[in-house]
Parts: C-alpha cells; structure tokens; sequence
C-alpha cells in the first residue's frame, strides 16, 4: 500500500509539472493547426522554432535565478548592450573576421557576465531584493547601450556571420540548434552537479544551507553571472538572426523570460522547477504568439495576451504548490 501511494504521488508530481505543461503544448499546437491556415507547414514550423530560441536561452538563466527565488528585470536591456559591444568588435576593420569573431563572442558574453555579477553582488551584499538591483541595471545597461554607440544602429557585419545565422542543420535552424545545446547543458548542471544541488537547497531553505556551512552568497552571485552569460550568448544570436545590433533592442524579453520560467513550473518561490519545463514554456509562448499573429491579432493585443498569461502562470503556481504539499 505505501508502494502504491509513493507511486501515486510521483505520478501527481509529474501531472502538476512538465507532463501537464506538455499537454498543454500538445492541445494548443493541435487546435492552431486544425484552425489555423499555415500554422503546420514546414516553413512555420521553423519560424517557430527560430523565435524561440532566443527567449530560450535568456529563460535558461532565468530559471537559475528563479529557482534562488531571485529575479533579473535587465535581461532585455543588457542584451542590448552586449550586442552593442558585439557589433562594434565584429564591424572592425583593423581585425581579420576570425579574431573579430571571437572578439565579439567573448565581448558579448564577458559583458553579460559582469552585469550579472553585479546584481548578485549587489543584492547579497546590501542585502537589497533582486528585483530593485536588477531594475536599476535595466537602465544603467539601456544608458551605457546608448551612450557607448552614439543612439546609432550598428550592420553591415561580415558575410560569414551572416551565412551562419541563416544555417540549418537537418533542416533545423542552427540558433535553435544552439538554444537546446543550451538548455541541455544548463539541465545537466542542475541535476548532475553539486552546484545545480545547491541551487535547489538554497532555493528551499537558505538558512538550513547556511547552517550546514556553506556559503550560500557564493552561489547566488554565481546564479545571476550564469544568468548573464546566457544573455550574452543571446545576444549573439539575436545578431545571427537580424544582421544588427542595437541598443534599443531586447524591450520586454525579461517579461518573455519569466513567463517561460513561470508557465514551465518553476515555482517564483524558489526550489522548485526544472529546465525542461521552462523550454517548453518558451515553446508554448512561441507557438501562441506565433499563432496569434497568424490569425490576425495587432502586436499590442498579443502583448495583452503574454501579460494575461503570465498572471494565469503565477495564481496556478499557488494551487501547484498547494497540491504538492498536500499530496506530498
């Protein structure tokens, strides 16, 4: 009998979790195809998927912070401004393409990396909540974008570059190729590592971490660098797929992000929620933005319809949460 309910509750588990947000991806792919001219061909197929690679791999990162209980507001603004550094590095002319190359990925990358250090450091430092440190990251990154390109547009990357951002590999494009690299890593550092342990635990129960001897402030710095370089590679991506870079880019992808975490299950609280969830999260804001967008709705009205979903991810996180307590 104890065998039976400890089997129950797994399965109650998986229900509340990824298999229920599967489903739900699988109903809502069926219904846009069904009444949707378009929605299932080929080509659409792999719009989609070249959509949401982006916010997948910005939710990648996100889901480390969330998972801490934390939040990161500059996502958008930050991408901005690495691809800002980006482009500027891959643009020059004094540089062969493979040292630009790798200048611009490494700029980008460092770039985000800092930025996240400093909202980890800041927030565990003063003890200030993430979402007031990385709200005024949001506009020291947005002013720095800015500043340091003179308001201007930067293009006219190398065709190389450009060629790769259009590649497909099996048929699949290679920035989606990348994000599922991303997520893949980013899942076996949670489940196999000490450090994705940690992450949980701390996300349960800080203090009981501390008590144990750990420096929890160690790991939650390094969530919000980690959350960061995934915004820097994003960046790059973002320029394999547009050919630009700007600082007015990435408005509203930290709305993106965190409604992909959210919807995915991770819990806002922390300690709970996986990768796998926030993938198909981003793959269910795909789908019905893209959907949307199919069958005619304005732009303002589908980020209507994000807000809306994003309040409907939190209020059913609180029943989630209630049924696995109950249950568990």
């Amino acid at each position: 009998m104890q065998g039976k309910n400890i089997q129950s509750r797994k399965w109650l588990h998986l229900l509340l979790n990824e298999a229920g947000i599967g489903l739900i991806f699988v109903v809502l792919c069926g219904l846009f195809a069904a009444f949707v001219p378009n929605f299932a061909s080929l080509n659409n197929i792999s719009n989609i998927f070249t959509q949401i690679s982006i916010n997948t791999v910005i939710s990648t990162g996100m889901t480390f912070v969330i998972l801490l209980g934390g939040i990161d507001l500059s996502v958008g603004s930050v991408l901005s401004l690495c691809t800002i550094l980006a482009g500027m590095t891959i643009t020059n002319k004094a540089l062969p393409f493979p040292f630009a190359l790798v200048g611009a990925v490494g700029a980008s990358i460092l770039c985000g990396m800092i930025c996240g250090f400093f909202n980890g450091f800041v927030a565990e430092k003063w003890k200030v909540h993430s979402f007031v440190v990385t709200l005024g990251m949001l506009n020291i990154a947005r002013g720095a974008a800015l500043q340091i390109s003179g308001s201007r547009t930067i293009f006219s990357f190398p065709a190389a570059f450009n060629a790769f951002g259009t590649m497909a590999v099996g048929g699949v494009p290679v920035i989606f190729v990348m994000a599922v690299t991303g997520v893949s890593l980013g899942h076996f550092v949670l489940k196999k590592t000490v450090f994705g342990r940690m992450i949980y635990a701390i996300g349960n129960n800080e203090e009981a971490v501390r008590l144990c001897g750990h420096n929890t402030r160690k790991y939650k710095i390094s969530a919000f660098v980690l959350c960061g370089a995934c915004v820097g590679v994003a960046a790059v991506m973002y320029m394999l797929r547009l050919n630009i870079a700007s600082p007015i880019l990435g408005a509203g992808f930290e709305l993106s992000a965190i409604a992909a975490v959210v919807i995915g299950g991770t819990s806002m609280s922390g300690g709970k929620g996986s990768l796998v969830g926030t993938l198909i999260g981003a793959a269910i804001i795909g789908v019905l933005n893209n959907g949307l967008l199919l069958i005619g709705m304005k732009d303002f009205a589908r980020q209507m319809v994000t807000g809306l979903i994003i309040v409907a991810a939190v209020v059913l996180d609180t029943y989630r949460v209630r049924l696995s307590r109950l249950f568990s």
